[in-house]
C-alpha cells in the first residue's frame, strides 16, 4: 500500500520506501495518499486515465488508518523533506479529521516545514460544516481545482455529487481561506480549457485575490 509517495520528472509515482537514501538527503516533496474516496468523477481526473503497474499504484484497497499514516512518517528524517502535499487519487479533506492529526505531527517536529493541501473545495459540504478554521496554522497552501470559468462547465466537467451549484460552494470555500491559509492558489488544466477560458480564470483569481496555477495536462 503506497501511502507516502514523491514525483519523478515525467510524472511517476515512486512510494517513499523505493527512494535511496542519496536522493532523500537531497530534499524532496513527499505527497501522502490517504483515500480513494472523492465528491467529483471528473471527466479528465486520472483516476481512471492513468495506467499503473500492480505494484506502484495510487489506488487503495483500503484506506491506511491514523496510525499506519504517522508510522510511515516517522520512519523518516522530516528534515529531508522539502514539502508534503495531502493528494493521492482521492480528496483529502474527505478525512479532515485525520488529516489534522497528522499535520500536527508534522508541524510539533518542524513547524517550518511547508504543508500544502490539493483540493477540488468541497469539503464544507461533504462535512456539513464549516472545517475552513481548523486549517489555521496547520496549512501553509491551499490548492483548489477550479478547472473552468463557467459553473455549468464546472458540472460537466467535476460531475459533483453537490449539484449544479457546485463551483459557488468551491469559490466560497477559495474565499474563505483567504482568512486563515498563508497561499490560496486555484488551478486548471492546460488543454482541457481553451486559452480564453483561462484567461476567464485569471480574473476570476483576480476577483478573489488567489493565484491561478496552469497547471500541465498528463494523457498517461
Amino acid at each position: 500500500m503506497t501511502i507516502l509517495y514523491t514525483v519523478h520528472p515525467g510524472g511517476q509515482y515512486v512510494n517513499l520506501e523505493n527512494i535511496s537514501d542519496e536522493e532523500m538527503q537531497s530534499g524532496i516533496k513527499v505527497y501522502v495518499n490517504a483515500t480513494n474516496r472523492c465528491p467529483c468523477s471528473c471527466t479528465f481526473c486520472l483516476r481512471t486515465k492513468k495506467h499503473m503497474a500492480e505494484s506502484n499504484t495510487l489506488w487503495l484497497k483500503r484506506e491506511p488508518t491514523l496510525e499506519e499514516i504517522l508510522a510511515a512518517f516517522k520512519k523518516y528524517d522530516l528534515n529531508n523533506f522539502k514539502e508534503v502535499i495531502f493528494c493521492g487519487f482521492g480528496e483529502p479533506l474527505v478525512r479532515s479529521d485525520d488529516l489534522m492529526q497528522v499535520a500536527d505531527y508534522i508541524k510539533s517536529i518542524r513547524p517550518d516545514l511547508p504543508i500544502r493541501v490539493n483540493t477540488v473545495g468541497l469539503a464544507n459540504q461533504v462535512h456539513n460544516r464549516d472545517i475552513i478554521p481548523e486549517l489555521k496554522g496547520r496549512i501553509d497552501t491551499v490548492s483548489i481545482s477550479l478547472n473552468t470559468p463557467s459553473k455549468e462547465e464546472y458540472y460537466k466537467l467535476t460531475r459533483s455529487k453537490f449539484g449544479p451549484d457546485s463551483q459557488d460552494y468551491m469559490l466560497a470555500f477559495a474565499k474563505e481561506c483567504k482568512d486563515y491559509i498563508p497561499h490560496v492558489v486555484l488551478t486548471v488544466v492546460d488543454h482541457v480549457i481553451s486559452d480564453e477560458e483561462i484567461a476567464q480564470c485569471q480574473k476570476i483569481c483576480d476577483r478573489l485575490g488567489v493565484t491561478l496555477r496552469v497547471r500541465p495536462y498528463e494523457e498517461n
